[in-house]
């Protein structure tokens, strides 16, 4: 499940990302603390600006309500100039992405 979460937003973060003459953008940064237990966390940050991190933890493990939950952010400056920044939780009610820039639920 974790595999599948992490996929789906460095997917996500791909399709936001502006297309821009900067392909050759490097990592800047990279921070990791995973170790198989207790949880994770990692950020990552691009010579072009990009920048994600994220944490996960299981909650009620050992339980019938055992879920992984995670949380993090990825932020991009458009090719408007403005700087997008996404907020996101992931856990057993499904994926919940907030920003400025995302339509609200009524």
């Amino acid at each position: 499940m974790k595999s599948f979460i992490v996929l789906a937003l460095c997917v996500a973060v791909a399709i936001a990302a502006p297309a821009t003459p900067d392909g050759d953008a490097q990592i800047v940064k990279y921070e990791s603390d995973n170790i198989g237990v207790d949880g994770y966390s990692y950020s990552v940050g691009t010579s072009n600006g990009i920048n994600l991190s994220e944490n996960g933890v299981v909650k009620n493990p050992g339980t019938e309500g055992e879920a992984l939950e995670v949380r993090g952010e990825f932020s991009y400056t458009g090719n408007d100039g403005v700087l997008y920044l996404v907020r996101y939780v992931a856990n057993e009610f499904g994926f919940q992405p907030e920003g400025d820039h995302l339509p609200k639920a009524v």
